[in-house]
């Protein structure tokens, strides 16, 4: 009797639309769409038309705003799609490492993010490539930084479409023999998304992102709850996760996964949590996030307290093996295995229908939430350190606004056509080295927050050196689906253990940068001139220098460093 009771449902994929789900998904869309639209008049600004009100939100986020708004900005609807997904398919090095580098990522924010807040609100930077042509007085080092993050963003914004795409799939919707049907749905999340990221700004995502948050944890707490009592228990769960990754993969001949890291894998898992962690506030959206924080300790609290989030990741990490016990078929409207859908389907044969529509919700909003932080991201990189630094010097602050808001939209509609167009796998191989392209701008900028010995042309060589090694190593990595970028993972020189390429790079990167200093400072080669001071990186919300800050900080500046600072003229300092 108790094995009736306890049976997980048979998987069932391609069952048609499930439209009690479709129901609930498309009522709990629109709601949040109609938040998004009236973020506008939340905390309503006098003028949306400036990169502070419209790209920051004003500068004015409290603890729990800035609390949810990392959370969505980090916690991404692929995170909640891949990470199960891998650990399903292939296990705990390639799923669950992403536990312990959420972990590791909330001491970089306390000390790191809060130095950056300061000195950004002291001089009005709004990216981080601001900084550096602020720190490092160089125009050259601050456009590598910008378009290393602009690139890096673009396949993450792509992944949150996929998320969307792979819960439609499931729900029954996307399939079809001509276009209109199968990518109609997508087109729709797509033109609302665009639609209210323009209006509303940062304002819109922040407050979907308490909505977002909501019901992920509810999902995840119910299902973390309710589904291991339905396949058999834990024990049943892990057992079954182990069989399978003792089964040999009959494409490569080797076990099809890790159900605990062997030795041999450990520099992979140790290099790949660690990278991460110091990828993760390189990227502009959460540089981005952090910046629009009211003040410094606004930041600190959150790092105590964003470690809430990493309970629910490795809970959902482990949705991946649970799908294991349940016997889930991944199958795509196509008929093919996808191992991205494994969450979506698990969801759909074991829960009823109305819950699986609250589930799906779910997915798609933590889609909504970080695809438009990113957007917003990208284009204020674009429009600051691009469109302004090197096209229109003399754009006012309302032109910048203008041109980023259309810049939101461009780069959502290549994120469209991007996965319109292209295999899935490809986004995700691109978003991998995207996270190897943007661990490279972490020297400049970390180093930059506490020193200014390292000298700007050391550091773009450093920069450039990682980048040429981190993409030569990728290219060289196949997989069962690709003959290159097919992974993360290569040999790491001298010590000849497997690791994380960007890792890799990274420490080659700080070797260049380290060595060409001394050498060019010995050869006292001009360092660029830096407009910061110690006491900017402890500025506060109270200090009137941060009250006062300059929304133009680079409008009267000159490239060779002697012009005016760009900075309000009673705030500089007295020359010594």
């Amino acid at each position: 009797m108790s094995t009736l009771v306890f049976a997980p449902n048979p998987s069932t994929p391609n069952t048609g639309v499930n439209w009690t789900a479709l129901t609930i998904l498309v009522v709990i869309f629109l709601a949040v769409t109609v938040m998004g639209f009236l973020a506008t008049r939340w905390r309503r600004a006098e003028s949306m038309e400036s990169l502070d009100e419209w790209g920051l939100g004003g500068r004015s986020f409290g603890t729990w705003i800035t609390w949810f708004l990392l959370g969505g900005d980090l916690y991404t609807a692929y995170t909640f799609v891949a990470v199960p997904a891998a650990m399903f398919s292939l296990g705990a090095v390639n799923g669950f490492f992403a536990v312990p580098y959420t972990i590791v990522a909330y001491p970089i924010i306390f000390f790191f993010m809060s130095r950056l807040w300061s000195v950004s609100h002291r001089h009005g930077y709004v990216t981080a490539a601001d900084f550096i042509r602020g720190r490092y007085g160089s125009r050259g080092l601050s456009l590598a930084i910008a378009v290393t993050g602009f690139v890096a963003t673009m396949p993450y914004i792509a992944l949150q479409l996929v998320g969307i795409q792979a819960v439609l799939e499931v729900a029954g919707v996307g399939g079809g023999g001509n276009w209109l049907a199968k990518d109609l749905p997508l087109l729709i999340a797509f033109a609302v998304l665009a639609a209210y990221t323009y209006t509303s700004g940062l304002r819109a995502p922040a407050i979907i992102a308490f909505v977002k948050d909501v019901l992920i944890y509810l999902v995840i707490i119910v299902a973390i709850i309710y589904l291991p009592t339905k396949v058999g228990g834990w024990g049943h769960v892990f057992d079954a996760a182990q069989e399978k990754m003792g089964t040999t993969n009959p494409a490569t001949g080797k076990p099809t996964g890790a159900f605990v890291p062997a030795a041999n894998q450990q520099w992979a898992y140790v290099t790949l949590a660690f990278g991460s962690a110091m990828a993760l506030f390189m990227y502009p959206h959460s540089i981005t996030a952090v910046l629009s924080s009211k003040s410094r300790n606004t930041i600190r609290r959150n790092a105590s307290i964003l470690p809430a989030y990493s309970l629910v990741l490795a809970l959902l990490a482990l949705l991946g093996w649970i799908a294991i016990a349940a016997g889930t078929k991944p199958l795509g409207l196509d008929g093919k295995a996808n191992a991205q859908l494994v969450v979506p389907q698990l969801i759909e044969d074991q829960f009823p229908s109305w819950f699986a529509g609250v589930a799906f919700a779910a997915i798609a909003v933590g889609a909504l939430v970080p695809a438009a932080i990113m957007s917003i991201a990208a284009a204020n990189t674009f429009t600051r350190n691009i469109y302004k630094e090197w096209l229109k010097p003399d754009a006012t602050v309302e032109q910048e606004a203008k041109v980023s808001k259309v810049v939101s939209l461009v780069v959502k509609v290549f994120a469209l056509i991007f996965v319109f167009t292209m295999d899935k796998q490809n986004a995700i191989n691109l978003q991998l080295l995207g996270g190897i392209w943007i661990l490279q701008t972490f020297p400049s900028i970390v180093i930059g927050l506490y020193t200014r010995w390292l000298h700007r042309w050391a550091a773009l060589a450093g920069w450039a050196v990682g980048m040429i090694y981190g993409t030569y190593k990728a290219y060289g990595v196949a997989s069962p689906a690709t003959k290159h970028f097919g992974g993360s993972l290569a040999q790491i020189p001298v010590i000849k253990e497997l690791g994380y390429i960007a890792f890799t790079a990274f420490v080659l990167n700080v070797l260049v940068s380290v060595a060409l200093t001394a050498i060019l400072r010995a050869a006292k080669v001009p360092v660029g001139r830096d407009e910061t001071v110690t006491m900017d990186y402890f500025a506060d919300e109270d200090d009137p220098r941060v009250q006062a800050y300059d929304p133009d900080p680079f409008e009267d500046h000159t490239d060779d460093g002697t012009g005016p600072s760009g900075r309000h003229a009673a705030h500089r300092p007295e020359p010594a």
